[in-house]
């Protein structure tokens, strides 16, 4: 998923546990452990768990299902004997897809009223939750723009200028989330129907297309530590706005600044949901936990675990997270309901457009 090498860096440093623990379908409900099904870029500092747990009383197990795509698809496909009682990880690009195959049940969590309002959704029956916010944005490599002393690109239209061509590598829409996310900017920035005429521009000035983001930022992009290991060449990737941050925290030593920077101007606002899933044996403790997840405790917690931003309002962002990687000042945003009208036709017009 997106974020899962800088996940793994933190379960390195001893900072977040994971849990793989799996659950079969027949498994007997425990009405003492809570199960939460979640991406692979799922963390939390342990401490924050093992309080929770004193708290509640109930034990935490986390099943990891992949990326948010095969994670949701799977869920969806469970849903009448799910995995576990809580989903976390669905985010606005998929959103409709789990509502309109009823993989949660109705539940608004204690301080809801507590969440940033331009993140609510579904406010009639509160299927899910907001959880927490980021967003996907071209990223750069400092080094390279500097040793070819050229600027780097500042907007959308900048991609598509001849100084950058053949610098540009982004993810298959059809199979990553950061992907898609990236081709609904375009969308938003551009039309319905003007989104593909730059795209036939982006292909022709050799955008290169490869399926996730591991590959992406961490095989194909010059400026990330995995990158350059793999002499990656292409000095424009598309990843996230709390990347460069990542790139300061877990180096050793670390630098004084952030080896890569976001075109801030490229940027497309993701929000992830939770939800507690239909046929949940556990609904008493998957309650619990939808309201740990908006709790001011955990939301402060998330941004140096899955580098995201809370939704909760005042909820403090560390520092170093937030110098290196700010917020875009004005995201592209896309209504969830004009998204899933819209989804999977773009996607195979894309698909025609960027990588046949």
């Amino acid at each position: 998923m997106h974020r899962k090498t800088f996940v793994a860096a933190a379960v390195g440093l001893g900072l977040v546990t994971l849990c793989a623990c799996g659950s079969s379908g027949g498994e007997a409900a425990d009405s003492k452990t809570v199960t939460l099904v979640s991406h692979d870029s799922w963390a939390a500092s342990k401490s924050v768990i093992a309080d929770f747990e004193k708290t509640s009383g109930y034990k935490v197990r986390v099943l990891k299902d992949g990326d948010a795509g095969q994670a949701v698809n799977k869920a969806v496909l469970t849903k009448d004997n799910p995995q576990g009682d809580v989903f976390f990880g669905v985010d606005n690009t998929l959103l409709s897809r789990a509502l309109d195959n009823g993989l949660f049940q109705s539940y608004e969590p204690k301080d809801s009223d507590k969440v940033a309002p331009q993140y609510r959704v579904d406010q009639a029956k509160h299927r899910v939750t907001p959880v927490d916010t980021g967003d996907i944005c071209v990223n750069y490599d400092k080094e390279y723009f500097a040793d070819h002393r050229l600027a780097p690109p500042a907007s959308f239209d900048d991609l598509l200028k001849p100084q950058y061509k053949n610098l540009l590598v982004t993810e298959n829409a059809a199979t990553s989330s950061p992907g898609l996310g990236f081709l609904l900017g375009t969308a938003a920035k551009y039309g319905d129907t003007g989104w593909q005429g730059y795209w036939k521009k982006l292909k022709d000035n050799g955008v290169k297309v490869v399926d996730g983001w591991e590959q992406a930022y961490n095989q194909e992009f010059s400026g990330s530590a995995g990158g350059k290991k793999a002499k990656g060449n292409r000095p424009l990737a598309v990843s996230y706005a709390s990347s460069p941050p990542a790139e300061v925290i877990y180096a050793d030593p670390k630098p004084k600044t952030a080896p890569t920077g976001v075109v801030q101007d490229t940027c497309f606002r993701q929000v992830e949901y939770a939800g507690l899933l239909s046929n949940a044996k556990n609904t008493k403790g998957g309650k619990a936990f939808l309201d740990f997840l908006i709790s001011r405790k955990f939301q402060e917690d998330m941004p140096l675990n899955m580098f995201v931003y809370p939704v909760r309002e005042k909820a403090a962002v560390p520092a170093e997270f937030a110098k290196y990687g700010p917020q875009a000042g004005h995201p592209q945003t896309m209504a969830p309901d004009k998204i899933a009208a819209n989804r999977d036709q773009w996607v195979r017009s894309w698909t025609s457009l960027a990588v046949k």
